[in-house]
């Protein structure tokens, strides 16, 4: 395949998962509920009541945004695709759409965590847990890829592809330790998903962060 042929095709799967990002990140927001006018109860008290709502939705919104920026700059290395590839960005496109859910639950249940904290704790484990599966498709999409140089532009390193590999790899156990966290504190276990996400977003642990060309 000449490189015309290989872009365009490489392209087709960025747009249509582009799409897929999108939609999954706009979906975040119907969580959200504008507070209905009761008597004795000010809207700024209402609104200080939905800050859980916020906190799932901001930390899902970075989460998903990063998921993005990985995605998107895993694809400047990428330049061929096969079968087995579509099926598993598919997987993956698949566990983002499934993220305003556990976002929903766990909103839901953050702000019933004093009168119903077992169920709090349930719902901060299906939302990190949602997390551990992303990342290990993510690695795995990335390990199809790059094994043996099976999909790999030849523009790319050997030792390029080594860095990104190394940097996709504390995903999976730092998201486990999110988990385990969700079995003690729901809250706890948000506000580390949080900031892994700006962790992930503002240090080099985004692939990409250098030139992904073998310079």
């Amino acid at each position: 395949m000449d490189a015309p042929d290989a872009e365009k095709e490489t392209g087709r799967i960025e747009a249509f998962s582009d799409g897929v990002f999108a939609i999954a990140i706009t979906l975040l927001v119907l969580d959200l509920k504008v507070p209905r006018p009761e008597a004795g109860h000010p809207l700024l008290r209402r609104l200080t009541d939905e800050w859980p709502a916020l906190l799932a939705y901001l930390t899902s919104f970075v989460t998903i945004l990063v998921m993005w920026v990985n995605h998107h700059r895993m694809f400047r290395c990428i330049r061929r695709s096969d079968d087995p590839f579509l099926f598993l960005n598919g997987f993956l496109l698949l566990l983002v759409t499934f993220v305003p859910f556990p976002t929903s639950i766990v909103a839901l249940y953050l702000r019933q965590s004093e009168g119903r904290p077992a169920d709090a704790r349930t719902a901060g484990l299906v939302y990190a847990g949602t997390y551990v599966v992303i990342a290990i498709a993510f690695n795995v999409l990335w390990h199809y890829a790059a094994r043996g140089r099976r999909l790999i532009g030849a523009q790319v390193s050997d030792e390029r592809i080594r860095q990104i590999s190394r940097q996709y790899a504390p995903g999976v156990p730092i998201y486990l330790v999110a988990c385990g966290l969700a079995l003690y504190s729901a809250w706890a276990s948000v506000a580390l998903c949080l900031l892994l996400a700006v962790f992930f977003a503002s240090s080099g642990a985004l692939p990409g962060r250098r030139a992904d060309a073998s310079t």
